[in-house]
């Protein structure tokens, strides 16, 4: 079954508005199946074929008088020239929804768009299936431990493709088709272990200097490959609240994958039983519920300004939301029952705040109400709001 998405609305309003529009994404996050069950009156064009690619090239102008309306450029980045030729196109014709773009790699798309179709083109991002997108298709998982091993990518879950298979031919594509473009070959093995080694990391400070020793590679190409995972939509990370928005960006990140059954392969968990017993769970429940956040904004066409709080005492808030004049704030704890501490020091911080907050517990039991002045929400009803 296909799973619906809630980003088609959202596509089609840029649609109305913008002659291009570009769909990024992860590898396996459904850009082509939505897409092509979006448009069903496009042309679809794969530049990821060879064949196709080298027409293009060789003679751009034949290839465009072909596809000149009403296409779908799949891995649009493969040919960096149709965005110029594009952006002539569209400059003598500015009607909305002629060409759509789509691709895995977002820093040469991105790197594209901006040079050539800027101002000219809608920009929307499909990450893999949220919990929301799962549970109102009846497949969210009962367990958070089989949500956390089983992920979201669509081309496991619609298709039922084997886990281990489906995950060690991601990395394998991965490598072969986006990294091989950033990085030198000689260098790709220690660039595997380097997002083995990463997963190590779920839920915690970035130390480059420790993945540097780690990996035997020097702290700037630490910081370049940390660059490409989060580009290509493997991990993202969470900045450290700060009042001033230049400390933010300079002070210690967290880590954290968008899939968390793709953290899961990397680490060497391969059933429900390695995953309860594995002496980070809290760390990868932690990533899923972070994620889900993540995802669910973009699939609401939301800016996510999500951080972490950490005070000079220590005292720490796993999720921060500021909109305007008002802050939410999460606890994620895998715990059956209650327990006063869960939300301690996450009512504490939320007292030094000087606007309206709102203060949350996301946890593994099944009592939801309100305690104090924070609402515990079972993980599997949790809503992320705008």
């Amino acid at each position: 079954m296909l799973v619906p998405r809630r980003l088609p609305a959202h596509i089609r309003d840029l649609a109305n508005f913008f002659p291009a529009i570009s769909l990024t994404g992860p590898r396996q996050a459904g850009k082509t199946t939505l897409l092509k069950e979006m448009f069903p009156d496009y042309k679809y064009v794969s530049l990821e074929n060879p064949t196709i690619r080298l027409a293009a090239k060789s003679d751009p102008a034949s290839f465009l008088a072909e596809y000149n309306d009403k296409v779908i450029f799949d891995e649009a980045q493969r040919f960096p020239d149709l965005f110029s030729y594009l952006q002539g196109m569209i400059d003598e014709d500015r009607r909305p929804g002629r060409f759509i773009l789509s691709g895995s790699q977002n820093f040469l798309l991105r790197k594209n768009i901006s040079q050539s179709l800027a101002g000219r083109i809608g920009i929307v991002k499909l990450l893999p299936l949220d919990n929301t997108e799962l549970k109102n298709a009846s497949i969210l998982a009962d367990t958070f431990e089989e949500a956390i091993l089983t992920g979201g990518y669509p081309g496991l879950i619609n298709e039922g493709y084997p886990r281990e298979a489906f995950y060690s031919s991601y990395v394998a594509s991965y490598l072969e088709r986006d990294v091989i473009e950033l990085v030198s070959s000689e260098n790709l093995d220690l660039f595997q272990r380097f997002i083995q080694v990463c997963a190590t990391y779920t839920g915690q400070a970035i130390n480059l200097s420790k993945i540097s020793n780690d990996i035997g590679v020097s702290v700037p190409t630490v910081r370049s490959w940390i660059g490409i995972l989060e580009q290509s939509y493997i991990i993202f990370r969470l900045q450290l609240f700060f009042r001033n928005i230049g400390k933010r960006l300079a002070k210690t990140s967290k880590l954290y994958f968008f899939d968390t059954g793709l953290a899961c392969h990397l680490l060497g968990l391969h059933d429900i039983e390695e995953v309860k017993s594995y002496d980070k769970l809290e760390a990868l429940f932690e990533n899923m519920m972070i994620a889900d956040a993540l995802k669910s904004f973009h699939h609401m066409r939301a800016t996510p300004r999500f951080y972490y709080y950490r005070d000079t005492h220590q005292q720490e808030v796993d999720l921060v939301y500021e909109r305007g004049n008002f802050a939410r704030l999460w606890e994620m704890k895998i715990s059956w029952n209650y327990k006063p501490r869960m939300i301690k020091t996450m009512e504490r911080v939320a007292e030094y705040w000087d606007r309206p907050t709102e203060t949350n517990l996301i946890y593994t039991g099944d009592e939801e109400h309100r305690v104090n002045k924070s609402t515990m929400i079972n993980w599997r009803n949790v809503e992320w709001k705008k």
